[in-house]
């Protein structure tokens, strides 16, 4: 496949940015100042790379600060594109090229800017993940554990998570008052029915994409949305894949607090299951329909309400 001058694939790894341009491939230091430089030179093009976390990071300003258009894709899109091409090596440098290929063929959805506010909630709400994660872990070993000293070494860990974690809501409640635009979601988010502090955080810091999208979208988005498995004449059972994990985990556990207790919602579940689902199908169910409301409501600037 000729790619075109214009198109840029970078294949992005913690020391290195393997780079195809203009036919030709490069390595350079994934580094401050030779970023920004190749960021540069860059202008009037169109820069793909593979989302790769932190080390994505120094990319992402460079090309920001230099106003150039990029979008970062998911790694498991990006080797279907390899593969449907033909491609079945993989090397650094034939990433690159494929990245750049894959920005010439397809539609790929411009990144957005960059949000401060945002990205700083994401990283208080990740190390609050992290926290609990830990004591759920001290948890299971105390329940464990017959020996009286290490019992209470443990008791003395989970003490000091549990300290931490509320350490980590006043972080997480003050990055949300100090940002207008992040207050005003979160009240909106948390006039939904069975949606609770973690739950609206975990919309706010890692689904900024929230009543920009079709109800169909965000829900693909999040893995929340039924694909069919059909071929021929067999219809297989519809399942949900993919997806921001983190996001769909946080909706599931609203779902069962949602399915209890708000009236609508309880309802909608009930009659899943009085229609044979399964409760954890028709909890998915209420998830999904959570993810749908919230949309609507960030899309319309308005509180829920009742029907």
């Amino acid at each position: 496949m000729i790619i075109h001058p214009g198109f840029v694939g970078i294949d992005v790894s913690k020391h290195f940015l393997d780079i195809f341009d203009s036919g030709r491939t490069e390595r350079v230091a994934n580094t401050a100042e030779a970023v920004a430089a190749l960021a540069r030179r860059w202008h009037g093009s169109f820069v793909l790379f593979e989302a790769t976390g932190r080390y994505d990071a120094r990319l992402r300003k460079a090309l920001e600060a230099e106003g150039i258009s990029f979008a970062r894709v998911n790694p498991a899109r990006a080797r279907d594109f390899a593969r449907a091409t033909g491609r079945l090596a993989k090397t650094d440098a034939i990433d690159a090229r494929m990245l750049a290929a894959m920005a010439q063929s397809l539609s790929v959805a411009r990144e957005r800017e960059s949000d401060g506010d945002r990205e700083a909630l994401a990283r208080a709400h990740r190390r609050r993940d992290q926290l609990v994660h830990m004591r759920k872990q001290e948890r299971t070993r105390l329940s464990e554990c017959d020996d009286a000293e290490l019992r209470a070494d443990y008791e003395t860990h989970i003490q000091w998570l549990s300290t931490q974690i509320k350490r980590r809501d006043r972080e997480i409640e003050a990055l949300v008052r100090r940002s207008e635009a992040l207050a005003r979601a979160a009240g909106l988010l948390r006039s939904i029915p069975g949606v609770g502090a973690v739950t609206v955080t975990t919309l706010l810091a890692l689904m900024p994409e929230l009543g920009s999208l079709s109800a169909k979208a965000i829900s693909a988005l999040a893995g929340l949305a039924p694909f069919n498995v059909d071929s021929g004449m067999f219809r297989g059972l519809r399942r949900i894949k993919g997806g921001r994990k983190r996001v769909r985990d946080a909706l599931y556990m609203a779902a069962v607090t949602a399915a209890r207790r708000a009236p609508l919602l309880r309802t909608f579940y009930q009659r899943l299951r009085s229609a044979g689902k399964s409760a954890k199908v028709a909890l998915i169910a209420v998830a999904r329909k959570l993810l749908v409301v919230a949309n609507a409501i960030m899309r319309d600037k308005a509180q829920f309400r009742a029907a």
